[in-house]
Parts: C-alpha cells; structure tokens; sequence
C-alpha cells in the first residue's frame, strides 16, 4: 500500500545544502581559504547530481499511510540528512564500472540502516532534536519509533538482497552485528570516566567507521571491482567513518546549533566520552569532578547548569584537546585518502579523494 508521498526529491533539486553534501563542502572549502578544492568539488556535483535525486526520489516513495510506524520513519527521512554514506555507494561504483541500478539500490538500503540507527538512538539517548526538528520519539512515542527503526532496517535488507551482488547481504548482517555490540560497549561506559582510548575507537570503528566501510565495500562490488580494490575502498570507508565521528565530537562542544541542527554538548549531557573529553581529562585531571557532576546531574534527570558545561569547554581549549580532535581526523582523512591511491585514476576517484579532505573543516 502506498501512501501519501513527500516530494523529497525537491530536496535534492531546490538547492538544499544538507543533500547536496559536495555542494556543501565546496562552500566549506571555500570558506576555509580552499578556493582549489572548492572548485574541484563544484565540478564534481555534477558527476553524482543524477544519483542524488534518484536516491531522494526512492526515499520519498517509502509507504507512509495511515500506520503511525510508517509516519515515524517517513518523518526522519523528510528531514534530508548529509547522504554521505549514499555517496560513498555512488562514488566508489563509479570507480568501477559505474553507477548501476544495483548501486542505487546498496545507496538507498545504507541510508535506511543510517536512518533506523538515528531512530533507535534518539529513544536511548531521549534525543529531542533532529536535523534541527523534534525527534520521531517526541512526535509518536519511543515505541513507535523503535519499530520504525525495525521498520526501515527490514526495508534495507530486502533491498540488497534484491541487488543479488554478491557479498553485500552477508557483509552487511556482519556489520550490523558490530554495530550492535559497539552500541553495547559505549552503554557499558556511559559516564564512566576510566574509558580509554582504546575502547573509545571500537566503539567509533563498529558504530560509526563499519557502515561507511560497507557502503564502500557494496558500491566497490556493484562497480565489478576486484577483492583488492573493495579492500581499499573499504580502508578508506574505516578512515573516513572515524573522520568524520571525530568531528561530530568537536561539533558537539564547539559548533553551531542551527547548523548542526542538534543541541550543544549533548553528547555529554548524555554522558558519552567522546575523543575531546577523554583528552581533556588526561591533561586536566581536575577537571574530572565537573565531568562527574554532570554526569550526576544528567543520570537523575537534570540539566547541567551552563555554568558547568562552560567550565568543561574552556578546560577543553585551553588544554589543546579540541585542537588534538582535529588533528585526529586531519590524520584519518590523510589515511583515507592514501587508501585508495591503488585505484585506477578516475574522477570518482578524486572525488573521494576531496570528501575526505574537505569533510574534516565541515560544520555540521
């Protein structure tokens, strides 16, 4: 049964910039002084444009209806999102033999597996804003939005099994499977201050890094390239994925709520160690009581005043912790990069090439 549908399609077209992910970041390279990489991806939008609006296009044909499931999940992908795990499908077929059908599907089944994990986290974390709007849990309930995220998950997978390029469908239970238990291992640290680093980027490695490295490895197989190649593009998914988590954290201290579209420093108040604290709270000892306060506070179901999240951010800056997270993803983003230089040269090619650099200096 098909339902109402929303022309999310305009998204893609209408010059949004949370779709047009390169539009985006050449006007972040652009801001940034880059005025080369600017232009090298201003001449690559038009290289995915198509594949951008068929991927809107089939996200915006998902059955809504009357089933309050179904609302819920169409609610979160009307909202547009940065589609990069969608590019990634795209980018890495065309280094192949190009983007098929079979691509556009593995790049709308991956945005519906991102999707479904946004919906399942905003009802743990009791997120209440999204891309800037309330959270589905806030407009229909944590039940509803659970199962919208059962909802999209089933849709993604009967998707590729669709595509019958080999490998995908197994590839992905795996990494679903890592997904899962990087989720439990961050639930068992929540607002424990001994987390380590180490446990820091499993957690980063199998809840963010692993999908990025199947929308690589699934856009490298429909592509017909070789075990070797999809290996590369798959390292370059593993570096890329703890890029770009590794400024989300920075944003989450540092960036701008209208566009991040989320509050500031929610990732704490939800007493999650991201990179930047864990830093700070090696060069700043002391300022493990105020974490602990918060944490405290945050646990019993009240708001930190901004007295203290202040008080953590300047301990943060000051201690250069803030500054150590982006050399952390300038070094990823080089390591992404350097990943695929086995890959024949191609525009697609230089395409990843730039997301990765350009991604780092991004500002939601």
């Amino acid at each position: 049964m098909r339902g109402e549908v929303v022309p999310l399609v305009t998204i893609a077209t209408a010059g949004n910039p949370r779709s047009e992910v390169l539009g985006r970041l050449a006007d972040v390279s652009e801001d940034h002084g880059l005025e080369g990489m600017a232009n090298r991806l201003r001449d690559l939008r038009a290289l995915t444009a198509s594949d951008f609006v068929e991927v809107e296009r089939a996200l915006a044909s998902m059955p809504s209806g009357p089933s309050r499931v179904r609302q819920a999940g169409a609610h979160l992908l009307q909202l547009g999102g940065k589609r990069l795990r969608p590019l990634c499908v795209a980018l890495s077929a065309r280094c192949g033999s190009g983007y098929s059908e079979a691509a556009r599907e593995l790049a709308i089944a991956v945005e519906l597996v991102h999707a479904a994990t946004l919906l399942h986290d905003d009802v743990v974390d009791l997120g209440e804003r999204r891309r800037g709007e309330a959270t589905a849990r806030l407009v229909y309930g944590n039940t509803t939005s659970i199962f919208a995220g059962d909802w999209l998950l089933i849709e993604a997978l009967r998707r590729v099994q669709r595509t019958r390029v080999p490998g995908t469908l197994e590839r992905l239970f795996d990494v679903i499977d890592e997904m899962i238990e990087a989720e439990s291992l961050q639930l068992e640290h929540r607002g424990r201050l001994e987390m380590d680093r180490a446990v820091y980027f499993r957690v980063v490695e199998g809840k963010t890094a692993a999908l990025f490295r199947w929308a690589m490895f699934a856009g490298g197989r429909a592509g017909g390239l070789d075990a070797d190649h999809c290996n590369a593009l798959e390292t370059y998914g593993l570096h890329l994925g703890v890029a770009f988590q590794a400024v989300d954290d920075l944003l989450d201290l540092s960036g701008e709520e209208q566009a991040t579209g989320k509050s500031l420093l929610a990732d704490l108040s939800e007493g999650k160690m991201t990179y930047p604290l864990l830093a700070g709270l090696e060069r700043d000892p002391g300022l493990r009581p105020t974490v602990q306060e918060i944490v405290r506070l945050t646990a019993s179901g009240q708001a930190a005043p901004k007295a203290l999240l202040a008080e953590v951010l300047g301990s943060l800056t000051r201690s250069g912790s803030l500054d150590d997270c982006r050399a952390l993803a300038r070094r990823r983003a080089a390591l992404a990069v350097e990943a695929i230089t086995t890959l024949p040269p191609s525009a697609a090619r230089q395409a990843l090439e730039a997301v990765a650099q350009s991604s780092v200096d991004r500002d939601r």
